[in-house]
């Protein structure tokens, strides 16, 4: 396993991160905390050293499966979480998102009760859990500035989502000096707008890293999602509509040269070939995949450590990329426009959209 330092905060992640929303809900499948903590183990013993949650999935129960699966090997994870949400006061209406607050006496109480579920007296990174930018205050941002110096915070940053978009906080996330990392959905399919953030801090000459989550695009490029499947309501990925697993699949077999290195030093699975995508950016630090089982972890993990792209086959994927993988059919994605209205994505001119999810 490589590692790839945040920013200049001085803090390295794992090329391959643990994404722990997949602990804690049963909305990428259903398992015992038992199964769940065994699961973070075998990240570990595998190299996968960054762990990311946040304090509202599950409503705590993450933190808490994460902090009794790191009990005694604290000094071997780089540690992430998020707080913005709150879930305390609101109810939680099946996938739905809750109502956010960035008050101060909320997020400080809010971060005190994340390192007691995490049983830890710091986090290596903290996130704004899709924080809108003009809730991004200075006053928030001393806040966050004072938890970095008095050592219960060693690196920052923004966390953006639920949907595709959210240009103007991750421009914002580049250009504050206070955050070390903005995680965004980025995968071979869904380019944008992570793309940009990696553009912008090339053309700024920025720290910031990328976390980029979301690497399979929901199934497809881990082939976890194929015609054959059928996914349940509860499913996260059953947000997405059919066209877009429709063309999807069409895409993935335009792809297929990357499970053949066009140099001689091994192969790489179609999952693993993703993850290799977007590890050929040096600005992404980390990628998180949705790991199900002891399988995925094996195979996943194992990524940093194949056939990076030659400069080839990148160039050829920007040319598929390009001409939509020529794919020439709606794939349903475009009437779902949810982030800030779409208005910041169509002054950039990026036209793909995405469900909430």
């Amino acid at each position: 396993m490589q590692h790839r330092e945040l920013g200049n905060s001085g803090v390295e992640v794992s090329e391959i991160g643990f994404g722990a929303w997949v602990v804690g809900t049963d909305w990428w499948g259903d398992r015992s905390d038992e199964q769940a903590v065994e699961m973070v183990e075998d990240a570990l013993d595998a190299g996968v050293t960054y762990v990311d949650t946040g304090d509202v999935y599950g409503h705590g129960d993450s933190e808490e499966i994460i902090g009794r699966a790191i009990d005694g090997r604290r000094d071997e994870v780089t540690l992430a979480t998020k707080i913005g949400y709150d879930f305390y006061n609101n109810p939680q209406a099946g996938h739905g998102e809750l109502p956010k607050e960035l008050d101060r006496e909320y997020l400080e109480t809010a971060f005190e009760r994340s390192l007691d579920r995490l049983d830890t007296d710091h986090v290596d990174l903290l996130q704004l859990h899709n924080a809108n930018v003009d809730d991004v205050t200075p006053e928030v941002r001393d806040l966050l500035r004072e938890w970095k110096a008095d050592g219960r915070v060693r690196a920052l940053g923004w966390a953006l989502g639920p949907s595709i978009g959210w240009l103007a906080e991750g421009d914002a996330a580049v250009e504050y000096d206070e955050f070390d990392a903005v995680q965004t959905v980025f995968n071979l399919f869904e380019q944008e707008p992570g793309r940009h953030f990696v553009d912008t801090v090339r053309e700024t000459g920025s720290e910031t890293s990328v976390i980029a989550r979301v690497p399979h695009s929901s199934g497809l490029l881990n082939e976890q999602v194929t015609p054959d499947t059928v996914l349940e309501d509860g499913d996260h990925r059953s947000h997405r509509p059919k066209e877009w697993y429709e063309t999807g699949w069409e895409k993935v077999e335009a792809i297929r040269f990357l499970e053949e290195p066009d140099h001689a030093e091994g192969t790489r699975t179609m999952a693993q070939a993703a993850i290799r995508w977007l590890l050929a950016h040096d600005e992404v630090a980390s990628v998180t995949p949705t790991f199900r089982d002891g399988d995925d972890i094996a195979e996943w993990s194992a990524a940093s450590d194949v056939p990076p792209l030659s400069d080839a086959e990148y160039d050829r994927v920007d040319e598929l990329y390009a001409r939509n993988f020529d794919v020439d059919r709606d794939d349903g994605m475009d009437v779902l426009r949810t982030s800030v209205d779409g208005e910041d994505i169509e002054a950039a001119g990026l036209d793909k959209r995405a469900a909430s999810y």
